[in-house]
């Protein structure tokens, strides 16, 4: 009788544990950026994930589906089949730094872009298109007429929410496309009944910034993260030059820059000729002044993070490497002498100021901000075609980019800290 029923047991504990697949996000995995396609594609059919932070590199786990399978082979997902085998996973993860959060529902995706076509790409968009994860499009107008609050998650990317139009003057205000821009976003100031458009693109910043407290996840990159918090310093002060709204900028405006409205940073000067391709000293190394290594020399660092009491940073830092490939955008780095004490750095070079990739808390939302324009394209220029993903699919600076998409989907922990 003894040994039926423990027959019994193992039967049952067999049928149980094979029920599972594990997508291993090391080195053997053959394509990274559409494994979080799958993990997306699996939520999307309401079938929860486990997302094993610190484990092979941040490995996924699913129930066992014939048509999950099927989809991993299609996409060109590394997965394994796993039984017996995860009671000696749970094991390790127990008893290393490593936890388990659970995926419930696949977060709705917004990428904030103009509808006009503009000389170059996002790196997010492409990261979405080819792991084949869902999204929609807003500008202003849905910002303005509040129709953020239907989605889980935002991305800004080559943006100017200063109204000075990227700051591209020097090089680019006769250019057909330019002055283009600048033509449609002028019309939509008026149809919103205010005078300039750094007034339009601070009344957008303040929409996002309700948006983040009210429990949303902003996500920004290059110039949309430190032209993003010089607008909201400057909720009342004109601190655009003439050539862009007509009139004269604030005399005063280093005295009247508000840092208690900014997210992330704070002690920073403000560049205001039209002439320099740089926002503030915010960026680092400056735009208008690089220091350069090279792709070669040019890294950064992940922190390790505690996985069972930092869930958050350890999420958006899960990888299959340490280090990182460094690259270049109009903000290319943060400088860390302006990084609110508050933010967390997540990435940061070791042998300079500079931070490349930092997260903080608004409200009952988060913000993440990352440096640069294409992780796999060193030096992005207008005009540039855009990166071809297919050629970099385990890329680790584009992981970076896709674990922010899932962490909406994440339950919420207690905070043990």
């Amino acid at each position: 009788m003894n040994r039926l029923a423990i027959s019994f047991f193992l039967l049952i504990n067999s049928t149980i544990f094979s029920q599972k697949i594990l997508i291993p996000m090391d080195q053997t995995q053959n394509d990274h950026l559409k494994a979080y396609g799958i993990a997306y594609y699996v939520l999307n059919r309401n079938i929860n994930v486990d997302w094993l932070l610190n484990f092979q590199g941040g490995s996924f786990l699913i129930d066992n589906h014939s048509f999950i399978q099927a989809e991993c082979k299609i996409r060109g997902v590394t997965f394994v089949e796993v039984g017996n085998q995860l009671l000696d996973i749970y094991s390790r993860i127990e008893q290393s730094n490593m936890d388990i959060v659970l995926l419930e529902k696949a977060p709705k995706i917004a990428i904030y872009t103009p509808p006009n076509k503009q000389p170059w790409d996002d790196a997010v968009t492409l990261a979405l298109a080819y792991a084949e994860v869902d999204y929609e499009t807003l500008w202003d107008e849905e910002v303005l007429n509040n129709k953020l609050d239907k989605y889980d998650w935002i991305h800004l990317h080559h943006e100017d929410f200063t109204g000075q139009y990227g700051k591209f003057y020097r090089n680019y205000h006769n250019a057909p496309w330019y002055i283009e821009q600048k033509i449609n976003f002028e019309n939509l100031a008026k149809k919103f009944g205010l005078k300039s458009v750094h007034e339009e693109k601070k009344a957008v910043s303040r929409k996002i910034k309700n948006y983040i407290s009210n429990g949303g996840f902003l996500f920004a990159m290059c110039s949309a993260t430190d032209s993003y918090d010089i607008a909201l310093s400057l909720e009342n002060v004109d601190g655009v030059h003439s050539v862009f709204d007509g009139t004269s900028i604030d005399k005063d405006i280093d005295k009247k820059i508000d840092y208690s409205k900014s997210l992330a940073f704070t002690n920073f000067s403000i560049y205001t000729d039209p002439m320099i391709y740089e926002f503030s000293d915010i960026d680092y190394p400056p735009s208008h002044n690089p220091i350069t290594r090279g792709a070669e020399a040019d890294y950064f660092s992940l922190f390790e993070f505690s996985a069972k009491y930092d869930p958050v940073p350890t999420m958006l830092t899960q990888n299959h490497v340490p280090i990182v490939k460094g690259f270049m955008g109009q903000t290319t780095g943060f400088n860390k002498n302006m990084i609110k004490n508050h933010v967390v750095i997540m990435g940061e070079d070791p042998a300079s100021d500079q931070v490349k990739y930092l997260h903080g808390n608004l409200g009952k939302g988060s913000y993440t901000f990352y440096g640069g324009h294409d992780p796999e394209d060193y030096q992005h220029f207008v005009g540039d075609p855009p990166t071809d993903l297919s050629l970099h699919r385990n890329s680790p600076g584009y992981r970076l980019i896709l674990n922010n998409i899932l962490f909406p989907a994440a339950r919420k922990k207690e905070k043990k800290t």
